[in-house]
């Protein structure tokens, strides 16, 4: 049975960590004290439970806290050896752990089991970190909390990096100032207790409303001072353009040292601010939150130009700017540095800000990308707050770096899963609401690639995205492969939701089995505009968006074992198919020089869940072959080499390993998917 103590933490945990106005994604912890039996020794001993490390509280669950034996994390104090090795002390944490399983503990533990109380929260809101930035914190702490007899209801605590020493600077605090409630934390967030989690809850939420409160009645009413004319906001639909067209440039240089998936933001927040006076100015403080830096690099880059510059303009003003930006990160880099120090991690930017039009963040994945461009929101929330009541203070370059290139957030960071093969890659693929499209689809995300589903019909592009997970897995998209102005729109939503395009598979089709003489113009015309005329269209809108990037990337041609066979009754879908695989070769000679690779799969027989099967192909071949419909992917077996039938997924194997790392020298290439077809082996 679940311990009370615990139920209610979770409870408040998850109530607080949904309201954004209380934390950011992944960032604070709870915790919660009691009492449960030893199962050694069958005696009552106190318990830690606390959020683990990396843990979200909105969606923590048990399986999320450490667990710790309170009198031995306690004991640790006869042992700190001082905050010059406090470090050491969280790999001494592992020896207070009671019980199997569980989260592993956070830098904050200490902050949670020494402080005198039984439920304690340690939190990021934006209302606090303003307060905590702001010039005059320690003396707004005064007048916001204090009774103005010294009596204080929230405490100020300077500056400290997070660890063993900030846990007994509060844990002082608290037994110096029982009437408090809670603290200030200089420069990085908010600590609140209380006797019961409930008690714990509305001290926390009690500090974040009464700053919030006191920043909308006592602060500036333009603390970002007034509009920079030429800085505006571009009306939606022209700043949406122009972000898809800028997209993959910024991509190319948010992936320099390593590739990115991105998100774009148009918020209001994120618009005015960049509309704003003060906007360089404080673009270049960067951040102070340690959560917020660790997510968005110490500052953004942001253009300088006004919304007036053309595309070509302001992509050449980019690539300036980002040259200075990695010249200043390696400078910071070096000027904090010590022999102990983890190598640089990457000099490119993790935000880019372009006024009127947007925000642009990245991550390793779609999540990160995303929760990035969520902490600079809060980050602006925070600049604004500090600024409304005072001028914004964060803490110094140099103890960013102690931070950012801590050994204990290098620690973390090593013991992240290994990725899997297709994660940071961005994949579009045509006619991918059914079979040989959805299977390839779902495996391509499976293998931690975003993925853009791209189909005729909307809403079972919608539909089979959902299946793949959520907008941060897959999006769906409505696109005639031949209409150029649908497949634009269909790669501007890919860029604009993950940042650019990396791979690309055309597999929308169709087919109608006639011979000859029964094959209508309309007929040839029909296939050739989906398949031969379709497959050029998007690879040239891909081509666009691939050579901008700089990342190299793949376009996969769904061929056919009918591009190299002669079979009969079916011209029109065989002469389109011989044009697609001619494609493949034409493509892999003109975009090689770009680290594009270009290749096909000719798959036969693929009756099961085909869309095109099932819309009369299937019918027409199984009575030109004298066959039962059913009994169609069996015939096709039994004619193989194999004799097996092949099936969607068997075709997405194929796109998998061709796009992977394994042949990554291989451009031009045509692999038959087909159970082994000898009329069909490739000359």
């Amino acid at each position: 049975m679940t311990n009370p103590a615990v139920t209610d933490l979770i409870a408040r945990s998850n109530r607080l960590g949904a309201d954004p106005e209380n934390t950011n994604y992944a960032g604070g912890n709870t915790s919660a004290k009691g009492t449960e039996t030893d199962p050694v020794t069958g005696e009552p001993v106190e318990l830690l439970w606390v959020k683990g490390s990396g843990g979200d509280l909105g969606t923590v669950t048990e399986q999320g806290l450490a667990v710790l034996r309170l009198d031995r994390m306690r004991a640790l104090v006869n042992v700190y050896p001082g905050v010059d090795r406090e470090d050491e002390m969280v790999a001494a944490f592992d020896y207070c752990l009671h019980g199997k399983g569980g989260a592993a503990p956070s830098i904050d533990t200490a902050m949670h089991g020494l402080v005198d109380a039984a439920h304690v929260d340690h939190l990021h809101p934006d209302s606090g970190i303003a307060i905590a930035t702001a010039a005059d914190g320690e003396e707004l702490t005064a007048k916001i909390f204090g009774d103005g007899a010294g009596n204080q209801r929230v405490v100020w605590v300077p500056w400290r990096r997070p660890g063993f020493q900030l846990g007994l600077d509060i844990a002082a605090i608290k037994a110096a100032n029982p009437q408090a409630i809670g603290c200030i934390l200089g420069g990085h967030g908010i600590t609140a207790w209380g006797d019961t989690s409930d008690e714990a809850e509305q001290n926390s939420t009690e500090i974040i409303a009464k700053a919030a409160e006191y920043i909308e009645k006592h602060g500036k009413a333009e603390p970002f001072g007034g509009v920079r004319q030429g800085f505006q906001a571009l009306p939606a639909t022209e700043r949406r353009t122009k972000a898809a067209a800028l997209a993959p440039t910024i991509r190319g240089i948010a992936s320099t040292d390593k590739p990115q998936v991105g998100h774009f933001t148009d918020s209001d927040v994120v618009l005015d601010f960049l509309a704003s006076e003060k906007a360089p100015e404080l673009a270049a403080l960067g951040t102070s939150c340690p959560d917020h830096f660790l997510r968005t690099k110490v500052k953004p880059l942001l253009l300088d130009l006004p919304v007036s510059a053309s595309i070509e303009e302001t992509i050449a003003r980019l690539q300036e700017l980002h040259q200075e930006y990695r010249a200043d990160y390696q400078a910071y880099y070096d000027a904090h540095a010590t022999p102990e120090s983890p190598a640089i991690r990457g000099a490119d930017p993790l935000i880019v800000l372009i006024p009127g039009v947007g925000m642009f963040s990245y991550g390793a994945n779609k999540q990160t990308a995303r929760v990035a461009g969520e902490f600079y929101v809060n980050a602006i929330n925070v600049l604004r707050g500090a600024e409304a009541l005072s001028t914004y203070t964060p803490i110094s370059d140099a103890e960013k770096f102690r931070i950012e290139y801590w050994a204990l957030e290098e620690a973390k960071l090593q013991r992240m899963p290994k990725p899997k093969t297709h994660q940071g890659r961005i994949a579009l693929v045509t006619g991918a609401a059914s079979g040989i499209g959805k299977a390839i689809a779902t495996r391509l995300a499976a293998e931690g690639a975003c993925v853009v589903v791209a189909d005729l019909d909307l809403d079972k592009a919608q539909a089979a995205a959902a299946e793949l997970g959520n907008t941060d897995v897959a999006i769906g998209v409505a696109a005639n492969v031949a209409d150029a102005d649908q497949i634009q729109a269909a790669f501007d939503a890919a860029v604009l939701a993950f940042g650019g395009v990396d791979l690309v598979v055309n597999n929308a089709g169709l087919s109608l089995s006639k011979p000859l003489l029964e094959t209508t113009e309309k007929d040839w015309d029909l296939q050739h505009d989906v398949m031969a005329k379709g497959s050029f269209l998007v690879s040239k809108a891909a081509a666009k968006i691939l050579i901008e990037q700089q990342l190299g990337g793949d376009v996969i041609y769904i061929s056919s074992k009918n591009s190299v066979f002669a079979g009969p009754n079916n011209i029109a879908y065989s002469a389109t198919k011989a044009d697609q695989a001619h494609q493949v070769r034409l493509l892999a000679v003109e975009l090689g020089v770009h680290g594009v690779r270009v290749n096909g799969i000719n798959p036969d027989g693929v009756v099961r869940g085909s869309g095109i099967f099932a819309s009369g192909w299937g019918a027409n071949r199984a009575a030109t072959y004298g066959v039962k419909e059913e009994d169609l992917g069996q015939f096709y077996a039994q004619r193989t080499i194999l004799k097996r039938e092949v099936v969607p997924e068997n075709v997405a194997d194929a796109v998998y390993v061709l796009t992977g790392p394994e042949l990554s020298r291989t451009t031009g290439l045509h692999i038959p998917v087909d159970s082994g077809v000898a009329a069909a082996f490739l000359r």
